[in-house]
């Protein structure tokens, strides 16, 4: 079984490799429309959110979405905005400090640690952004999809 450190340091490994050579408010579209086809494989309904430089720039709900959803995608937003990370690394951060949102003096409607917020980040730039997923029955789940797209976004933007 991993430990917490060796996940936050896979996730870290991850957000590393996941980087984009530009991206632009076309980019959010094409790449949010592939997590939505992707969501297909999924067998719930899904909330999508892309920002840029705090700007909302793609959100889709897919049919049977409920209202709680946007909320659940603002607190993940908050989370990658706050500590640069995924919503699910920061889960383990947590773990290793041993503490949770509340020890952090953070409030619990606004943000959430687990799997479906992912840093949007450029080469040579940093974190520009947020993608986030919601809705899913396991938050892993979320997190995955957004893994899963961005690799093949990134694969077909050419790295």
């Amino acid at each position: 079984m991993d430990t917490a450190k060796e996940k936050f340091d896979e996730l870290e490994a991850e957000e590393k490799d996941l980087v984009f050579r530009k991206f632009t408010y076309d980019d959010a579209l094409n790449l949010g429309l592939i997590i939505k086809e992707k969501s297909a494989d999924y067998p719930a309904p899904v909330a999508i959110e892309i920002t840029i430089n705090g700007l909302v720039v793609f959100r889709l709900f897919t049919e049977g979405s409920i209202p709680d959803s946007e909320l659940w995608l603002m607190r993940k937003r908050n989370s990658v905005d706050l500590m640069r990370m995924s919503s699910l690394r920061f889960m383990y951060w947590l773990e290793l400090f041993g503490t949770d949102i509340k020890g952090r003096f953070l409030d619990e409607t606004s943000y959430v640690a687990g799997g479906g917020g992912f840093p949007l980040s450029v080469k040579n730039t940093g974190v520009i952004g947020s993608i986030c997923v919601s809705g899913l029955p396991d938050h892993l789940d979320d997190h995955r999809l957004i893994v899963e797209s961005v690799k093949e976004y990134i694969s077909v933007q050419g790295g």
